[in-house]
């Protein structure tokens, strides 16, 4: 029986993403995870430190295997969500993560402003989005001529918003959440997380910014 999308996609967007981890602050006692697909990160997250996990997904499924392992899960659209202020529903937050999901959205540099705007003073934002930059784009529009359509990475189906690392920077910026810190992740190969070490040699060359596959930053929300 051929795999459904969910159970080809699982390896992407249900696991509990240690990269995130690494960088959400343990001392965080409240977190706001946008997008939490199946709760796998919250989970984790919540394993690791005394901390309150809300969450926010639109997929039916996913938000029902989510509640299961956060402390909240709201079933919305996050564009619709943020079209108002959301203080009064949500609460506010140590700690926001905004893990490959900005990209899908058809504004995320407003869900981004709304979200960031539920951190407290001093607070982390964790924002993850691939590169468009990868080398791969390069060979595909340049040499293949197309713009390939697949079930996640780069050039997933579902993405409508792309980045680069400066655009990124420049929207956690206008978010009032300004970068203190990146975390590259590499990779030669895509769709091939075990490249990561090769894709690693390219960091110590002019070539890094296109072996860069994904861009994990932190932010602080500074008043």
């Amino acid at each position: 029986m051929e795999p459904t999308l969910r159970q080809r996609r699982r390896w992407m967007y249900e696991n509990p993403r240690p990269d995130v981890q690494a960088l959400v602050p343990r001392e965080a006692r409240r977190i706001l995870d946008l997008g939490c697909s199946s709760g796998a990160l919250g989970g984790a997250l919540k394993s690791r430190q005394a901390a309150e996990v809300v969450g926010i997904e639109n997929d039916t499924a996913y938000a029902e295997d989510a509640r299961g392992r956060l402390d909240r899960v709201v079933q919305s659209d996050l564009e619709e969500l943020f079209a108002h202020p959301a203080e009064e529903e949500l609460g506010r937050f140590d700690c926001l993560i905004a893990a490959d999901v900005l990209e899908h959205l058809r504004d995320p540099w407003h869900v981004l402003v709304a979200a960031a705007a539920l951190l407290w003073t001093g607070g982390t934002a964790v924002i993850s989005v691939p590169n468009v930059r990868y080398w791969e784009t390069f060979w595909q529009l340049g040499i293949r001529g197309t713009w390939p359509r697949r079930d996640e990475g780069v050039f997933d189906s579902t993405h409508l918003r792309w980045f680069t690392g400066t655009d990124a920077v420049t929207m956690m910026d206008a978010a009032g959440v300004p970068v203190r810190r990146i975390s590259r992740q590499y990779r030669l190969k895509p769709g091939d997380w075990h490249s990561s070490r090769q894709g690693r040699w390219f960091a110590r060359t002019p070539l890094r910014p296109f072996f860069v596959y994904q861009y994990v930053m932190v932010g602080q929300k500074l008043d």
